[in-house]
Formats: structure tokens, sequence, C-alpha cells
């Protein structure tokens, strides 16, 4: 290679390369619907605008078995949640909350038997939600919508929510603002998808209630790297004994995205009818 072509080489990589951290570093674009991803004025336009809904997406880290990542509430609600958003059409969504309650530390009961769930007090819990919705409240949002993708913590939502609603009731103008708890989105993704599958011909056992093959379906519809393929045999062998109620092996993305289009049809339609 003589020096012109080395020369050319260079100024291709050099090339490549900007263009590259270019694409790392762009700024995300103004139309997202994650507020996170927004600048301060670009979410007080949104609402000004007429996106008065924020969702409040809610996840926990907690073991699902030797098969599927301690994340898999966050990632999924975030995604699911974004969805719903976007359906609306007069939504934005919130950072997602991943310190939920998940049961006793010392000594560690349910999840926290496992490696890697992290629980917090109910008590702590409920003051973050507690403040969130008022930080919203206090930005102009009118509704304020609690997505809780764990079972756990449902109490939780309805005793904030009604607590917030209670002492903002019949505030008018600025000041009026409705928190929901969504209890409709946790129905379609626990009850939902279990009477889809029943409709399939497979049984409640295989069908579980934690890290079986409704869960891990509803996961690998959302995202798939959440699952460990290889893992699913030893799931289902060991069971209980390592977090798995169900069994996952028959699991897979086109089971789970029927339940995906449930979860959004009855969130958006619950939304609608307490937001009108």
């Amino acid at each position: 290679m003589n020096e012109r072509q080395m020369l050319r080489v260079r100024l291709l990589c050099w090339v490549a390369g900007l263009l590259l951290s270019s694409a790392l570093f762009a700024a995300p674009s103004p139309t997202s619907l994650r507020i996170e991803e927004l600048t301060w004025t670009e979410l007080s336009d949104r609402i000004a605008a007429g996106s008065t809904t924020v969702l409040v997406p809610i996840g926990g880290t907690e073991q699902n078995g030797p098969h599927m990542v301690l994340g898999k509430h966050n990632v999924r609600v975030n995604a699911l949640a974004v969805q719903i958003a976007k359906t609306l059409g007069n939504a934005v969504v919130a950072p997602v909350l991943a310190y939920v309650p998940e049961g006793s530390i010392e000594p560690p009961a349910a999840h926290m038997r496992f490696t890697g769930t992290i629980s917090i007090p109910e008590s702590a819990f409920e003051a973050v939600l507690e403040s969130t919705a008022r930080s919203f409240k206090r930005h102009g949002f009118r509704d304020v919508v609690f997505l809780g993708d764990h079972g756990d913590y449902q109490k939780s939502l309805d005793r904030v929510a009604a607590k917030l609603t209670r002492d903002w009731a019949g505030r008018a103008g600025n000041a009026a603002c409705r928190v929901h708890s969504l209890n409709d989105y946790y129905r379609a993704s626990t009850d939902g998808q279990v009477q889809l599958l029943l409709a399939h011909g497979f049984s409640k056992a295989e069908i579980g209630s934690h890290a079986g093959l409704a869960d891990t379906s509803l996961t690998l519809a959302i995202d798939s790297t959440l699952v460990r393929q290889d893992q699913l045999a030893r799931a289902a062998q060991a069971g209980r004994r390592e977090g798995v109620i169900g069994d996952p092996r028959r699991a897979s993305a086109a089971l789970g995205q029927p339940g995906v289009d449930r979860i959004v049809e009855a969130a958006v339609a619950a939304i609608r009818e307490r937001t009108r």
C-alpha cells in the first residue's frame, strides 16, 4: 500500500469514527414520549399543547428464575407505558420506579431469598409515589396514572391514589389533578394473559404465576434478550426452589404478543374512561 492509499484509509477511518460518535452522542428526539429524554422546555410546551396525562411506570428489581433478568418488570412496564402513551396521543411517560417493596430483608422472605432482589419499606415506597404525583401536579399535569407491573404493591398504589385524589377533590383550574391506580393494566397482564393461554389449551400449572409460561412469553414479546433460552429446562425442573411457579419451556414471543396487545388496549380504554 502506497502513501496515498494509506492516507485515504486513515481519512475514511476518521470520517467513520466521526459519524459513529455523532450517532452515539446525538440528543434524543424532542418527539420522545419519555420525559427523561426531553428538556424541561420541551416538556413544558408539550403540557401546554394538551399532553396533560403522565404515566408512571412501576416495576421492581426481583428474581425471575434462572432464565429471566432481575429487571424484567422495569423493562416490560417501560415499553408498555410508551405503547400506551403513543396510543393515547396526549400522554407522556415518567422514569420507571425500580425500587419497590419485595418482602422482609432480615430475615429474608419471598423474593429476598434470591440474590439481586431489592426491597424497600412500604412506607418509603408510598412516600415516593406521593411525592412523584405532587411533583407532576405542580408542573401542570391533570392526570397521574400509576402503572404497576408487579402484584405485591397494588394496594399501595390504590392507597396513594385515593389519598391524593381525596385531598385534591374540588379544586379548579391549574390546581385540579387526579391520581389513578390503573388496576386494569395489572389485571390484563395477569388474568388476561392466563385466559388467552388457557384458550390455547395450556394448563394452569404450565402457565404459572411467576416466571412460568405466561410471564416468560410476555417478556419475550417485549424483549427477547431478557430471557436466557438455555436455562428454560433448568427453570422448569427446579421450580419453586429457584423462584419459578409454572413451566416456561414452551414460552414464545408469539404467545406473548396477544397479551401485550390486550394490556395496551385495556389500559388505554381505562385511562380514557377515567380522564374524560
